[in-house]
């Protein structure tokens, strides 16, 4: 029997789709039940129907729920074996390319974005790339596009670029100063940063790479299977597919129309 929680949750999320076009109905209830109650503490509400009460009403306290409707963690090189498989596996290949385009999906903050950057350009290949950077979250987008982070959190970023192949410092990228690392502006030309949702909105560009990581596990299976119908759809032929290291292709309907190019770190090549 359906309890009184997941009964006002739906009734919040298909609120939240009527008033602000952002559809959270096909997300994994699992997570979702745990970052609502999360957001009725924030929010001091009792109810999930108090807490959509308020949400419709005030939409700066919606704004404020994006951070609870979407998971916001992330580090850069997260994964190092993952960067590390792209750059011996996919860089060689995507050299072949005039010009590249690459979607960071569901960019966070947007440290995967940066990593993304730095390797291509220790590559050679940033200065004929354009990285498409979403993600549903304003104020996510906000600060990936400003590429600050706190100075705290770069002695494990330095970590996990080392371990994934890195030629240099991390150092050499970015400034220190009031206790943040401002990453260099000179690869900001070759990021765009837009919102997207993987729920409502379509295929927008045609891409050589999808990166996608640990995104699909927050959907329930019909929102995967639209998500991976949208990075095909999105892929040149033989472009590559990265996803996160607990989610995978196989039983989905385009399991078929990929092949595993390193299945250890979940990278694919569009057939």
């Amino acid at each position: 029997m359906e309890t009184l929680f997941d009964l006002e949750l739906k009734l919040l999320l298909e609120g939240v789709f009527q008033r602000y076009q952002h559809d959270f109905r096909n997300y994994s209830v699992t997570s979702l039940r745990r970052r609502v109650n999360q957001a009725l503490e924030r929010f001091d509400c009792k109810t999930v129907s108090q807490l959509q009460n308020r949400v419709l009403h005030e939409p700066l306290v919606f704004e404020q729920m994006l951070q609870y409707f979407t998971v916001q963690v992330s580090e850069m090189f997260r994964d190092p074996h993952y960067f590390a498989a792209l750059r011996a596996n996919v860089v060689p290949l995507l050299k072949t390319y005039p010009s590249i385009k690459v979607w960071v999906a569901g960019c966070c903050t947007g440290e995967e974005v940066w990593s993304l950057a730095i390797m291509l350009a220790e590559e050679g290949l940033l200065e004929r790339t354009l990285i498409y950077a979403t993600d549903i979250n304003g104020e996510a987008l906000k600060t990936a596009a400003g590429g600050i982070y706190a100075l705290h959190r770069i002695a494990q970023f330095s970590e996990n670029y080392l371990r994934a192949g890195g030629v240099k410092s991390l150092s050499d990228y970015y400034t220190a100063g009031y206790d943040s690392a401002v990453f260099d502006r000179g690869f900001r030309q070759h990021m765009v940063f837009a919102d997207h949702s993987l729920a409502t909105d379509s295929v927008f560009s045609e891409v050589h790479m999808v990166s996608c990581r640990n995104v699909l596990i927050y959907f329930n299976r019909s929102l995967q299977e639209r998500a991976i119908q949208l990075f095909h759809d999105a892929l040149v032929h033989r472009g590559f597919l990265g996803l996160g290291l607990k989610e995978s292709l196989r039983f989905t309907l385009q399991s078929d129309a990929f092949s595993e190019l390193v299945p250890a770190e979940k990278i694919y090549q569009r057939l």
